[in-house]
């Protein structure tokens, strides 16, 4: 008996009523229509299984338009009327969203309070450190002891000229330190530096993100500094510095953008060599993933379904999964993310393009064949001319894309652009980190474009 149709017997209302309600769905099958009442009662197994399985038995009385509604529809079927689905589809999809939005933590109200948190990265966006000005500075270095041994000894100041003294002489990992200068110049501006043992130099941190120093105008300051993790356990003389600067030059192209130029050509290069590699390897196996050009006999379509199976399960498994994979093949670098965007663009142009051959005319192929040619010529002549506008539409595309997932899977060390951008971010170096949003959003855009160019005038 089909879903719409009514029942060719009499059912009691009110019995209907009652058995959907002990057991979801048993109403329905009671008036004949057994498929939904299986579908009901497994859509409210599910729901109880998801309140029960995640701890979510608050949101169960969500549950009870559900239960009514399918109480209700079975009366109506009993009466010999069709109730419709919309209302049962709503009825249990308010519980599912209520499940959903739990799950996801969703907090409307942490967008605004947190709304400080993002406004270092909004201010890095809006001024992207593009250009800088040469700058002249001096170092004013004093040591600290980290870890704390037995006795330190402590630090002598210069006679003259600014000099920078430390609360405490020495300091274990996470220990803040205060650092009070005297004799800069007035009103000069700096960074204070950490310098370790072996001489490798970072900015050093306070509470708030890297450090700096404003003198007052008598060239005096003090600021708090967190003491890094240093690799060794015993004690050992670290420096800390103040950094201020003497003069400041013209204005010119900065460190940052030579850095996201060089990286953004690197992103372009990955996604060229991936893009090329895996379209002449997709077309390849494209000929043997085409259902019209592989059932010929039993053993070409095995060859098919082999295929068509390994480029479902290569383009289920996301770039970055591969990166990461090839990281550890071949270690960090682009190499890494050319194989990983080289077999993804492999499964998903494979695809494509079988898709594109199975859609061809089969007159060509046809004529073509009745003049004896072989399964090559037939290939050749009958299918690649069909083929080809496809072809590099869809490959002009997939570099594109790959443009875009190349950013990404530099954040697991594939290279290109996203390893500086992930370094930035994580240094709070947003002003250097909006600058290479800038220029992958500009690069993208003007691919896309001329992507679509292409596309028009190929297809």
């Amino acid at each position: 008996m089909s879903q719409a149709a009514l029942p060719t017997q009499p059912h009691s209302p009110t019995l209907a009523t009652l058995l959907s309600l002990i057991v979801p769905g048993s109403g329905q099958a009671y008036t004949g229509r057994r498929e939904r009442g299986v579908f009901i009662l497994l859509t409210a197994a599910l729901l109880i299984f998801l309140l029960g399985w995640l701890n979510l038995w608050v949101l169960a009385p969500l549950g009870l338009p559900f239960w009514l509604w399918q109480a209700w529809e079975a009366r109506l079927y009993a009466q010999g009327k069709n109730p419709g689905s919309a209302r049962l589809v709503l009825a249990a999809a308010l519980l599912v969203y209520a499940i959903g939005w739990q799950v996801t933590q969703i907090d409307v109200s942490r967008v605004i309070t947190s709304a400080p948190k993002v406004v270092p990265f909004v201010t890095g966006l809006v001024q992207p450190s593009y250009f800088d000005r040469q700058i002249d500075s001096n170092t004013v270095p004093t040591p600290i002891e980290i870890p704390c041994g037995s006795a330190p000894a402590p630090a002598v100041a210069p006679a003259n000229g600014p000099a920078i003294r430390l609360s405490s002489a020495c300091a274990n990992p996470g220990d803040v330190v205060t650092i009070s200068g005297a004799g800069f110049p007035a009103n000069a501006q700096g960074e204070i530096w950490f310098q370790n043992a072996i001489g490798d130099r970072s900015r050093a941190r306070g509470k708030d993100g890297l450090l700096s120093f404003a003198a007052d105008g008598t060239g005096a300051f003090a600021v708090d500094a967190v003491m890094p993790v240093v690799t060794n356990r015993d004690p050992q003389s670290h420096r800390l510095e103040a950094q201020y600067i003497t003069s400041v030059g013209p204005l010119r192209l900065s460190e940052t953008s030579r850095l996201v130029i060089g990286r953004m050509g690197e992103t372009i290069a990955q996604a060229l060599m991936a893009t090329t590699l895996g379209a002449i390897l997709a077309v390849l196996v494209s000929f043997l993933a085409a259902r019209n050009l592989m059932r010929v006999n039993p053993a070409t379509q095995i060859v098919y379904y082999v295929m068509r199976t390994l480029l479902n399960i290569l383009r289920a498994v996301e770039p970055l999964i591969m990166a990461i994979v090839f990281v550890v093949w071949v270690g960090l670098g682009p190499f890494a993310g050319v194989l990983a965007l080289t077999v993804h663009s492999i499964a998903a142009l494979g695809k494509l393009y079988s898709e594109a051959i199975e859609s061809i005319e089969p007159g060509p192929i046809e004529a073509i064949t009745a003049t004896g040619a072989d399964r090559l010529q037939v290939i050749w002549y009958g299918v690649l001319p069909q083929v080809w506008p496809p072809f590099i539409a869809f490959t002009v595309y997939r570099w594109d894309i790959n443009v875009r997932m190349s950013t990404i899977i530099g954040f697991v060390g594939g290279g290109g652009i996203g390893f500086l951008l992930q370094q930035w971010i994580r240094l709070t170096d947003f002003r250097a980190a909006g600058a290479a949003i800038w220029a992958i959003a500009v690069v993208v855009i003007v691919l896309d474009f001329l992507s679509s160019e292409v596309r028009k005038r190929v297809v």
